[in-house]
């Protein structure tokens, strides 16, 4: 609802290119270049579902807007104990065990979101447009049951695999 919005009034078409998310782990190449025996794509999702089945449902609150100044708005998700927990988890289960390192990650803490409006968002547009969302009530609440793994297409981000929480 909200990156439509953003799409028409403010031209910001780039939300479009994936589905909503919420980043647990950030894009990386695959394989990776420092892996020398080059597993299969097969093989690495048969692994995070075997993880990702071992998990919980986890509780997600939304809750008001925030940005990256000054190109990214984004609906707040609650930091809760839970949910740093399985980011964590899930960053040293695939750097551990898929040699996958989010070199960023360790220089920046984890704020987990989900971006309504970005990269097509130029500076005039995201300062018109901040305005209008940064006091606005917001506040949704959903069980999350599924790991997703996206893949870029070149063009934009797809669904590439599912996995279910089912512990």
């Amino acid at each position: 609802m909200y990156t439509k919005k953003f799409v028409e009034q403010y031209q910001s078409r780039k939300a479009l290119n994936s589905p909503p998310h919420i980043t647990l782990q950030s894009p990386f190449d695959w394989p990776p270049a420092s892996n020398t025996y080059h597993p299969s794509i097969t093989a690495l999702i048969q692994g995070l579902t075997a993880w990702t089945n071992a998990l919980q449902p986890l509780s997600i609150r939304l809750s008001g807007f925030g940005v990256f100044e000054p190109r990214v708005i984004y609906i707040h998700i609650q930091r809760t104990p839970a949910l740093l927990a399985l980011q964590a988890q899930l960053q040293t289960y695939c750097e551990k065990v898929w040699d996958i390192e989010d070199i960023r990650s360790q220089s920046r803490s984890f704020i987990p979101h989900m971006t309504v409006a970005f990269r097509g968002l130029t500076r005039a547009n995201f300062y018109a447009s901040w305005p209008h969302c940064q006091d606005r009530p917001f506040e949704h609440h959903f069980i999350a049951t599924t790991l997703t793994l996206l893949q870029h297409n070149g063009q934009r981000w797809e669904t590439f695999s599912q996995a279910i929480f089912e512990a």
